[in-house]
């Protein structure tokens, strides 16, 4: 059971990770970066938790909230840029903080032991659940929490004038701003909301993995993170949550007995389901097809 519950944490982690780059994408734009805002949260909170011993809601907020400064300080040079040139220059952030945490050594005396980031060895020590006895069911009701929040706020987004303000930006930025859209404030608050999802992310996965590195935050990483709404698709939220269960339940997890091959079929079944599903797994089709079905469950109970 511990094995299926760290896998639903898994699976709720990478939702996050995957929303994060969702809003983002519905602007139009395509950002390498979240591995990196996805590092800052989750060793911004394992510093808090671990060195100053705050309680684990706090510094998790707290590592999404510097998460999302650093996002909006990169919004505004990144997004002077489109295209190719948007995701060279956010690979460059993504690598800049994973090289500046395989620097950092902030070790700390904490009783017999010496506690924080140690440059190369990575961040050990980050046991708040284990420490403060939280059973694998509470900590993925933890997570799930999060993401449960996050997606209906989305969702909710989805259907106000700021989810039609940041589709109406990807569609067509000139139309937009003839309108009187400013286009650098969109793409920076999307850059910024992305980050703080990013940051809750990390900080929750810090907190599950008990141990986080400078290779934890490759840019393979950064790619799962774009991946799932290209491939769960951006009519819904509930396409990224879709892409991560066929990703990581799936293929990564489901297909482990293959061994290396795994890696081939991996690629094989993305490259088929992009080629059925152009509009990814998710698309406005399979939502209305969703929605029909629904309703017609919903009068029927109420014919009977």
């Amino acid at each position: 059971m511990s094995y299926y519950l760290g896998l639903a944490q898994l699976i709720g982690i990478h939702t996050l990770l995957g929303l994060s780059a969702y809003v983002l994408m519905l602007t139009g734009q395509l950002s390498l970066g979240q591995a990196g805002f996805f590092a800052i949260g989750a060793y911004s909170a394992g510093i808090l938790t671990v060195i100053f011993e705050v309680p684990i809601l706090p510094a998790l907020l707290a590592g999404a909230v510097i998460a999302a400064f650093f996002a909006f300080i990169v919004g505004f040079p990144a997004l002077r840029v489109k295209g190719l040139m948007l995701v060279v220059a956010t690979i460059a952030f993504g690598e800049f903080v994973r090289l500046f945490f395989f620097n950092l050594s902030w070790r700390v005396p904490r009783g017999d032991i010496v506690v924080g980031p140690d440059s190369t060895n990575g961040f050990r020590e980050i046991r708040y659940f284990v420490a403060n006895g939280w059973s694998p069911w509470e900590i993925t009701a933890f997570v799930w929490t999060f993401v449960i929040l996050v997606m209906a706020a989305l969702w909710w987004m989805d259907r106000s004038r700021a989810g039609a303000v940041l589709r109406a930006v990807g569609e067509d930025e000139l139309a937009t701003q003839s309108v009187g859209v400013n286009l650098t404030a969109v793409k920076v608050t999307a850059m910024t909301a992305g980050g703080f999802i990013a940051g809750i992310g990390g900080a929750l996965y810090a907190h599950t993995a008990t141990y986080v590195d400078h290779l934890t935050f490759t840019v393979l990483l950064a790619t799962f993170a774009v991946s799932y709404p290209i491939l769960g698709g951006l009519s819904s939220v509930f396409g990224t949550l879709v892409a991560v269960v066929f990703i990581q339940g799936v293929l990564v997890e489901g297909l482990r007995f293959m061994g290396d091959w795994r890696n081939i079929v991996f690629g094989l079944l993305i490259i088929m389901a992009m080629n059925l599903k152009p509009s990814g797994l998710f698309d406005a089709r399979t939502a209305q097809i969703l929605k029909r079905a629904v309703g017609l469950g919903a009068q029927e109970k109420s014919d009977a």
